[in-house]
């Protein structure tokens, strides 16, 4: 073969400068296909290293060389030997090829860089609560991922997603702020609660949700889910007894009789149980919410950030 004929462009180089390489060039599997074909001098053989029928690679060489405009295999009882043009479609194919595997390793490796890692903001009822029992069956599937939690409340746990700070997220209040994408994966209820020697705790009528919302109750700062979705439920909220910043916080707080509060029942399950806390039943209203998971619009989460994410679906379907 000529040092020319080694040296000129491919077919296609004369097509149309505006048309896409996808309907000029063969895909990665014809061209496997065909470096195979060289490589063991049987189309039959080739196929069955690439795990297909000879018929179907009978019938992409023959689309090869439609889409090319030239023949690139000679068959004959004997085996298949590949034309002039084809040695040199051949030769063009390993570089491709080759460099297709390059561009595989570095996704490979992109993949197990995102994969060693997972960066988590969840507002504090969720941290606290909910998320241990999610990230320990986490580890289970993915023993090899670094998970950090960065705890805050809802329009914090917003701010790190759209900042880059975070890979996914979870939230408690009413609305979605712009710029996240989110699912409801759960709901959760909120409850009146004081400490058994506080004077609701001795009433025999449910509270009216007027006089809850006139009395200064131990509360979350402003931002936290709790307090977005019960000052909407209230029509607003009286000066705040004490303000502070985390959910134990809170608790602690209403367990030491320093006033009511109102709180997750995920986070006082086991002082209600315990009688630490009471229960106080209100009137005609059920204060409800819904937890999600959000993440920054159009990037829905990947590797171990969407394996988390069914991880905490499955768990509400079950609940």
């Amino acid at each position: 073969m000529s040092s020319s004929a080694e040296h000129s462009p491919p077919p296609s180089a004369t097509a149309s400068p505006g048309a896409s390489l996808a309907h000029r060039v063969p895909d990665l599997g014809a061209l496997q296909l065909l470096l195979a074909v060289a490589r063991l001098g049987s189309l039959g053989r080739a196929a069955r290293e690439l795990g297909i029928t000879q018929p179907a690679a009978s019938s992409r060489v023959r689309a090869m060389e439609r889409q090319l405009g030239v023949a690139l295999v000679d068959r004959s009882p004997r085996g298949s030997r590949l034309t002039d043009a084809g040695a040199l479609v051949t030769d063009w194919a390993g570089r491709i090829v080759e460099a297709a595997e390059s561009f595989d390793a570095g996704a490979q490796a992109l993949r197990d860089r995102r994969d060693s890692r997972l960066r988590v903001a969840a507002s504090m009822t969720i941290a606290e609560y909910l998320l241990p029992g999610w990230l320990i069956a986490l580890r289970g599937q993915r023993p090899d991922t670094a998970v950090s939690l960065l705890a805050g409340n809802s329009a914090a746990v917003a701010s790190r997603l759209l900042a880059g700070e975070a890979d996914l997220g979870f939230v408690e209040g009413l609305t979605v702020p712009g710029g996240l994408d989110d699912v409801v994966i759960a709901h959760d209820r909120l409850v009146v609660v004081t400490a058994p020697d506080h004077p609701w705790a001795r009433r025999r009528s449910p509270l009216d949700p007027e006089e809850l919302s006139a009395t200064p109750l131990i509360l979350r700062e402003e931002g936290s889910g709790t307090r977005q979705v019960l000052d909407a439920a209230l029509g607003g909220l009286a000066r705040p007894l004490i303000e502070l910043s985390s959910t134990t916080a809170v608790k602690a707080s209403a367990v030491s009789g320093a006033g009511p509060s109102v709180l997750s029942e995920l986070a006082v399950g086991e002082e209600l149980t315990a009688r630490r806390l009471v229960e106080i039943p209100l009137r005609d209203m059920r204060l409800r919410r819904a937890l999600r998971a959000v993440w920054p619009t159009g990037h829905r989460p990947a590797g171990p950030g969407r394996d988390l994410l069914a991880l905490t679906r499955a768990g509400a379907r079950a609940a």
